[in-house]
């Protein structure tokens, strides 16, 4: 059975690398481009998997040949496909990523087959999911079915992991009572919030006021300025700071026979 489930999203992503970001309306002449494994779900499944859990992944992907691809990808990660559905209804998500020489990046995102994840899915997998020891959740998927997911898991006393990534300011309040754990960047922490997030004091406001919507953990990411965590039993933030790296890009990409391992500055996953 597995340790670790996610129920979450997978996207094809389409990578292009180039000196500078180009203006709106620009070409701009690109040095690289490879075809990568992305998807907040997904990349945090196979983070876990390689660091030792026995994972196990619930999503959805097209009937295409992304779709196999990355379906060969989660099999070559040791990671359960058992839930893993595949439709003709819906391409494969997919994002186009343009990444500078700063490791800075613009992204957009076409969701595809991870919105069609529903309560049937999930009920599917429901042996799974409340047997676990550990549950994650994003947003990239339709947020309904993730606080059904969140519910299920609660309900079994399985430990809730949530990422509100990409953010909601109008988010659910049961995401807030539901999550044991709620992990966002500075970006994702001022759209929940309200609250501008600059440096970790900040940080520790943001969390002191998501503790306040049921939160047990908050998690805030701030980059290269490492993290602030702040919890109900240890209600003072306490801020970890990031060790000084030169940052390549802020994803995680894996190629089917290399893995592009990437430093993830910003917070994102």
């Amino acid at each position: 059975m597995a340790q670790v489930v996610v129920v979450g999203s997978c996207m094809t992503d389409l990578v292009s690398c180039t000196t500078r970001l180009p203006k709106p309306g620009e070409t701009v002449i690109g040095h690289k481009f490879f075809i990568g494994f992305g998807g907040k779900g997904a990349n945090q499944c196979v983070q876990a998997a390689r660091l030792g859990a026995k994972t196990s992944m619930i999503c959805k992907v097209g009937k295409d040949s992304f779709g196999n691809e990355y379906i060969e990808n989660f099999k070559r990660n040791e990671i359960s496909t058992e839930f893993v559905g595949q439709t003709e209804d819906a391409a494969t998500g997919a994002a186009s990523i343009i990444v500078n020489s700063e490791g800075e990046n613009v992204i957009v995102i076409v969701p595809g087959a991870n919105l069609l994840v529903d309560s049937e899915d999930l009920k599917r997998a429901a042996d799974v999911i409340c047997k676990a020891k550990v549950i994650v959740c994003q947003l990239e998927i339709t947020p309904a079915t993730s606080l059904e997911a969140l519910k299920m898991a609660h309900a079994s006393g399985v430990k809730t992991l949530f990422n509100p990534a990409p953010a909601q300011a109008d988010l659910h309040p049961q995401f807030y009572t539901l999550s044991d754990i709620l992990c966002c960047n500075e970006t994702e922490a001022e759209i929940l919030t309200g609250l501008p997030v600059g440096n970790p004091e900040d940080a520790g406001k943001v969390g002191s006021l998501l503790l306040e919507r049921g939160c047990k953990l908050v998690i805030v990411t701030l980059g290269a300025e490492g993290c602030v965590m702040i919890s109900k039993e240890d209600p003072i933030p306490k801020h970890v700071p990031a060790g000084k790296v030169k940052a390549m890009d802020t994803t995680v990409y894996e190629l089917p026979d290399q893995v592009k391992r990437r430093s993830q500055l910003t917070g994102q996953m």
